[in-house]
């Protein structure tokens, strides 16, 4: 018999996707735990307890000696291939325990063989669950060492085109991507034949589920009808250029406010860029190629950015019950996650997480309520942004070496007065928010909303008609004009002379 040893479960207890527990060995129904052997030894390994209850009680086991022999034997008898496990005897109050620990396969996938049937197990959350088909694809692949973006693709280096990719490269690195640096990177192989990461860095990449969605949503939440969207866009092609092209929507759908200070000023966006940018490019990277039918989607909210991408922590644990702070960084795509790091869009080491957040905490207007949230399933990964200028009034706003206090009805510059009421004013090319206007107008708040969303198209030079807003706003004529009216009669917009009946223009 095995020597027992003092036995503290805190010293194995942590993250649920790495332990399970039984309160008994089912010789009878060994399926009940040897799926946990298998999703171990599928996974990144974990430890099985005998002899603790669902809630943590310590009951024990009877016969510990023959439950050992027992456990090894059906560990034999069942698993294909047989995992490396080590199984050992503990005590603690008189009571004796057996904890088996699974260790991180190299031969997966790790069947249950029994009863009739061969079942892979993975671990999500705190449960092992049969493997989907698409699951046993990475379970194979795992096994023989690949990775998605790894696999030999059908096309060649001479079939597709990288301007994008020798671009961006020569920019970012100041050299030149040479068919060499293809085949050393992983891009293709000693034959030109492109790997998954080549075509999805091609030009016109022929993998069309590679895509991205990005809107910008009327309000805090999606809704029904184009009418609630501000900006709509589907954008597919090379990975750079989707990048590029979520980096272009997300400024575009943003604000900067600023601040005077004693010696220059300070930014204040919605969003920290580099804390954004951080979680764009980890979805494209590291999203999960083999989950078809779905794309990255960017959705913007008026106090919030959504991001989400297919794929769960590769791992298969659950970010939400992780400290982020100490998650290690692993790539499910690592020859896509090394370009872009040679490309200097991310570090080579480390958690983006803390980057994030720490993003986050160096911002103007962060408060802890505004702190990034993570969180993923199986299948799926999100991370929210918070808007960190939501609902924050404009204090006091610099131009050049006065302050205005919106407080005040009127606020001399120089030798001129300035009055304000409860409008807004443009200075040169900078200009107020709008939305702190209209907050003080007797309109709707999805009006207000219509509004601003108008103003941010078209700007205060803009001449605009009836016209130009059924096309940016998709409504109907008769809306249109009422929208126009309400405007006439806000004295946000004024009629422009000389360029045709029914022309505006704000004035703000």
């Amino acid at each position: 018999m095995r020597k027992a040893v003092e036995f503290k479960l805190d010293e194995f207890l942590g993250e649920t996707t790495l332990y399970d527990k039984k309160l008994t060995l089912e010789e009878r129904k060994p399926k009940s735990w040897l799926k946990s052997i298998s999703a171990f030894a599928n996974g990144d390994g974990g430890i099985l307890f005998f002899g603790i209850s669902d809630e943590d009680e310590l009951r024990g086991l009877q016969d510990v000696k023959r439950a050992s022999e027992k456990i090894s034997e059906l560990i034999k008898e069942r698993m294909d291939p047989i995992p490396k496990v080590s199984l050992k005897i503990y005590r603690r109050d008189g009571k004796d325990f057996i904890i088996v620990n699974v260790a991180a396969g190299m031969e997966t996938p790790y069947y249950y063989v029994g009863d009739g049937s061969r079942i892979a197990f993975i671990r999500i959350g705190n449960e092992s669950v049969p493997a989907g088909a698409v699951d046993l694809k990475r379970l194979v692949m795992k096994g023989s060492k690949a990775t998605f973006d790894s696999l030999l693709s059908q096309y060649r280096l001479e079939d597709l085109d990288f301007s994008k990719l020798r671009a961006t490269y020569r920019l970012r690195t100041g050299k030149k991507i040479t068919v060499d640096d293809f085949i050393s990177f992983g891009l293709a192989d000693d034959n030109h034949v492109l790997t998954n990461a080549g075509v999805l860095l091609a030009d016109e990449s022929p993998m069309r589920h590679s895509r991205l969605f990005c809107t910008r949503w009327l309000g805090l939440d999606k809704a029904s009808g184009l009418m609630e969207a501000w900006d709509d866009k589907e954008y597919s092609g090379s990975l750079l250029s989707l990048l590029q092209n979520g980096e272009e929507f997300i400024k575009n759908n943003t604000k900067m406010r600023w601040k005077k200070i004693a010696d220059g000023r300070i930014d204040m966006p919605d969003y920290p860029e580099r804390a954004a940018l951080e979680c764009l490019v980890n979805a494209l990277i590291h999203r999960d190629y083999m989950e078809l039918g779905s794309e990255v989607h960017i959705d913007i909210f008026d106090n919030r950015m959504e991001i989400y991408s297919p794929g769960g922590m590769f791992d298969g644990s659950l970010v939400q019950n992780l400290d982020t702070d100490l998650v290690a960084s692993k790539r499910r795509n690592p020859i896509i996650a090394d370009i872009f790091s040679r490309m200097k869009y991310m570090e080579r080491r480390g958690s983006g997480f803390k980057k994030i957040k720490g993003d986050y905490q160096y911002a103007y207007n962060y408060r802890q309520d505004l702190a990034p949230k993570f969180q993923s399933t199986a299948t799926s990964f999100f991370v929210t942004l918070y808007n960190l200028n939501y609902n924050v009034p404009a204090e006091k706003v610099a131009f050049g070496a006065e302050k205005v206090d919106f407080g005040q009805e009127k606020v001399a510059f120089g030798q001129e007065k300035v009055d304000f009421g409860s409008e807004k004013v443009a200075f040169g090319q900078e200009k107020i928010d709008i939305d702190l206007l209209l907050a003080e107008k007797s309109i709707s708040q999805i009006t207000a909303r219509r509004i601003s969303a108008l103003y941010d198209s078209l700007g205060y030079a803009e001449i605009f008609s009836r016209k130009d807003i059924i096309s940016l706003m998709s409504v109907s004529s008769t809306y249109a004009g009422r929208l126009i009216n309400q405007m006439k009669e806000l004295g946000l917009i004024v009629g422009v002379i000389g360029k045709g009946k029914g022309k505006y223009k704000f004035n703000l």
